[in-house]
């Protein structure tokens, strides 16, 4: 006898902004979010979305580079309504540079903490207007750097340990405004930050030994934790972080 396990989520006209949802995991989250009746903005680095290979042609799109505290106003100003907020953009040795030089340290913290939080500020009021069952939602992207050491990218793993508890601060201080605050910590994911290492078992044996779902895992495996933590189903919970990592962290 066969069985299938399918969860849906009703989001009807709901406004969704996913940074970063030009591609991967941001991607995955924002179409899932249109399939469940959402109106969704997407960001990108592009100037344009028919420069992705892709089609991006049932979101809304704008450029915005997180490192710019000028586009990071700009997005929030043309957004006019917003019920869940999706701070999913990040990048690992921006523009190519070694994070352990103090600037680039610097500049990855600004793209992977400092934006997202300013990003935010900045859409609080929209958010605090949303009549979404459940409360408006943001939901930060962590990672398995918020918990364990990545040698090479030391200013990314201190900025996503610092959305963990950025998470935690901001579920308390906006619950008093209806909003939940939560975070979702993907571990390996196929996406083109982690392309350049997916082709080596060197750099992926490893992880996979330890995990006891042994694969990599992909943006469908993610998205479906970001509607959840969005949805009414969890209108309980504020403040957490879901780690999903194919049990890597179970194992010490």
């Amino acid at each position: 006898m066969t069985t299938s396990n399918s969860t849906t989520f009703d989001f009807q006209g709901a406004r969704v902004l996913v940074t970063g949802g030009s591609n991967g995991i941001g991607l995955e989250i924002a179409q899932s979010f249109v399939l469940a009746g959402a109106i969704v903005t997407i960001t990108g680095t592009k100037d344009s979305p028919a420069q992705y290979s892709h089609d991006l042609s049932r979101f809304e799109y704008i450029k915005c580079v997180m490192s710019s505290r000028e586009d990071i106003a700009t997005l929030s100003q043309s957004i006019s309504a917003l019920d869940i907020l999706v701070n999913n953009a990040g990048q690992v040795m921006p523009n190519g540079g070694n994070e352990y030089d103090p600037d680039v340290f610097e500049e990855a913290v600004l793209i992977n903490l400092s934006a997202a939080f300013r990003l935010t500020q900045l859409l609080h009021p929209l958010l605090a207007k949303s009549t979404l069952r459940g409360g408006a939602c943001v939901i930060n992207m962590a990672s398995l750097a918020s918990f364990f050491a990545v040698e090479f990218v030391p200013g990314y793993g201190a900025a996503k340990a610092a959305v963990v508890q950025m998470t935690k601060t901001l579920a308390v201080h906006y619950a008093s405004d209806n909003i939940r605050v939560n975070a979702i910590a993907p571990g390996l994911v196929e996406s083109n930050m982690t392309a350049p290492m997916l082709p080596f078992d060197a750099l992926t044996k490893p992880h996979l030994d330890r995990s006891p779902i042994r694969r990599i895992g992909t943006p469908s495996d993610i998205a479906p934790a970001a509607l959840f933590l969005a949805s009414e189903a969890s209108q309980f919970i504020t403040g957490h972080t879901l780690v999903i990592d194919g049990g890597f962290s179970a194992k010490g």
